[in-house]
């Protein structure tokens, strides 16, 4: 099963065997692609690829690591990497659908989603802070061009 993240998509977790664990508002699932597998795969679905929507993210933001990933723009579908993008560990956390974080300790953060589902994270809560500020930022961004169209 391929699976193509949405909108009630939180987080996709590494798991062991080069899988993933997707947790959704109301589900988790397993799959059979690792998380960077997962991301490629929902911006192909949804008409780009990984490396082009990094690229325009680059673009944008003027950063050139662990860049936030527009997955879907009409959307604003935006995840942002925990780790370097294609390392083992990494996670892709949904921006839009984070409550709150909490610092557990030096290096492990608590997320709170608005669904009230808590994931735990072996990362500072600094660096977390760090990429919501540029998913935001990135969002901001876009989501201003797009109403300059109008």
């Amino acid at each position: 099963m391929k699976y193509e993240i949405n909108e009630g998509t939180l987080a996709v977790m590494p798991t062991e065997n080069k899988q993933s664990k997707i947790l959704e508002d109301s589900q988790e699932y397993f799959v059979n692609q690792t998380p960077y597998e997962v991301v490629d795969y929902s911006c192909r679905y949804f008409g780009s690829s990984y490396e082009g929507r990094k690229e325009g993210t680059k673009s944008i933001l003027n950063i050139n690591y662990k860049v936030p990933i527009i997955v879907e723009n009409t959307k604003n579908i935006i995840f942002f990497p925990t780790n370097s993008p294609t390392s083992d560990d990494c996670m892709w956390i949904s921006l839009k659908n984070i409550k709150r974080i909490y610092e557990e300790d030096f290096n492990s953060t608590k997320i709170e989603f608005n669904n009230g589902v808590f994931i735990h994270v072996p990362i500072s809560k600094r660096t977390i802070e760090n990429q919501i500020l540029r998913a935001s930022r990135l969002d901001l961004i876009m989501r201003n061009r797009k109403n300059n169209e109008k």
